[in-house]
């Protein structure tokens, strides 16, 4: 497609997105959720769109830029920075209509590779600090459920662990919604430190915690076959939510992967007939998850990139609050909103580690 071409598609897709931002806020449309539903879905697509057309639009500029130095500039030094500057601009430019074109003529029909994935496992733990992580699992925790909702995807809790004082020492989510869900949320898989004066602080000191961050594609039996013979099932009282039920059956379900060493729990539902066959699914997903790790360490050694290697042990993110600044470690990228990313609107960064990665 020729760039005057690509750049008329955009065009009218900026304009669309614009309309359907000041609809979308109408109290006529708010109300009718079917109608809402179908226009909330465009507009996250086209705010896709739109992101890379003015990231496009930039790297355009910069072009004309440096080839205003080649064909002006005498100095020879500026002349062969600048011929190193457009290789890497052109290099951006030809990602940015690889995706561009991938996001305007998708095919219905597009095949369910990973990234396409509508079903997914995510896993939030407490990590170092104590109670102040636990409550950051459930500030990250309120993060997600609110950019789930902007995507119009539902979420139901498999298993929760409450922390000491506030907060969640471990919390596993079903997540499942329309095509590339795993792939918006693979990016999220690691390390999150937080940088804040907890409430329990008298002396006013920032203090440093971790939680990590774990995204699983939810996979099929014929993915990962797993013997039964390799299972040990434990069934304990669920501490959890169900009134009179809780203590009075043992409906939660233990299960370890003997070969892996990989120990699930679920306690949620009050059948631990359900509950086993959840446990079963985040089993499937985890050992799907732990093949590919090692897979992609290989790769990312070669690549040196670990945007999409999903090892939980790097940190990948930073939330300043005395900053009011959030930093992704991968792409050196701070986004200085840190209410906002907070409330869920983490799909601008999410987009620039899509970016980072097709590079």
């Amino acid at each position: 497609m020729k760039k005057t071409s690509l750049i008329q598609k955009l065009e009218v897709s900026k304009k669309e997105f614009l309309e359907i931002s000041k609809s979308i806020i109408q109290p006529n449309i708010i109300s009718d959720q079917k109608k809402y539903r179908i226009l909330l879905k465009k507009y996250m697509k086209l705010e896709k769109i739109v992101f890379l057309y003015e990231e496009y639009k930039k790297r355009l500029a910069s072009l004309k830029e440096v080839d205003f130095i080649l064909e002006n500039d005498s100095d020879t030094e500026m002349k062969e920075l600048a011929t190193t500057e457009k290789y890497k601009i052109l290099e951006n430019l030809s990602s940015i209509e690889k995706e561009s074109y991938n996001l305007l003529f998708s095919s219905k029909e597009e095949s369910e590779t990973e990234d396409n994935r509508k079903a997914v496992i995510v896993e939030l733990r407490s990590g170092t600090g104590g109670d102040e992580a636990c409550i950051f699992v459930e500030d990250v925790l309120r993060m997600y459920t609110m950019y789930f909702k902007k995507s119009g995807w539902k979420y139901k809790i498999i298993h929760a662990q409450k922390g000491g004082i506030k907060g969640y020492k471990e919390i596993i989510l079903d997540l499942n919604g329309e095509k590339g869900v795993y792939g918006n949320l693979k990016f999220e898989s690691g390390v999150h430190r937080v940088q804040r004066i907890p409430k329990t602080e008298s002396q006013g000191r920032v203090h440093t915690s971790a939680i990590t961050v774990a995204v699983l594609p939810k996979v099929k039996d014929i993915e990962v076959n797993i013997n039964l013979s390799d299972i040990k099932k434990d069934t304990f009282r669920s501490s959890g939510s169900g009134g009179q039920h809780v203590n009075k059956t043992e409906s939660a379900v233990r299960l370890t992967h003997i070969p892996s060493k990989i120990t699930v729990e679920c306690q949620e539902e009050r059948s631990q007939h359900k509950n086993f066959e959840k446990a079963i699914s985040v089993l499937r997903s985890r050992i799907y998850q732990n093949e590919k790790e090692k897979r992609l360490r290989k790769i990312s050694i070669k690549r040196k990139s670990l945007v999409s290697t999903g090892d939980r042990s790097i940190k990948i993110r930073t939330y300043n609050y005395p900053k009011n600044r959030v930093t992704d470690h991968r792409i050196h990228k701070s986004i200085y909103n840190l209410e906002g990313f907070m409330n869920g609107n983490i799909q601008e960064m999410i987009n620039l580690l899509k970016l980072f990665e097709n590079k």
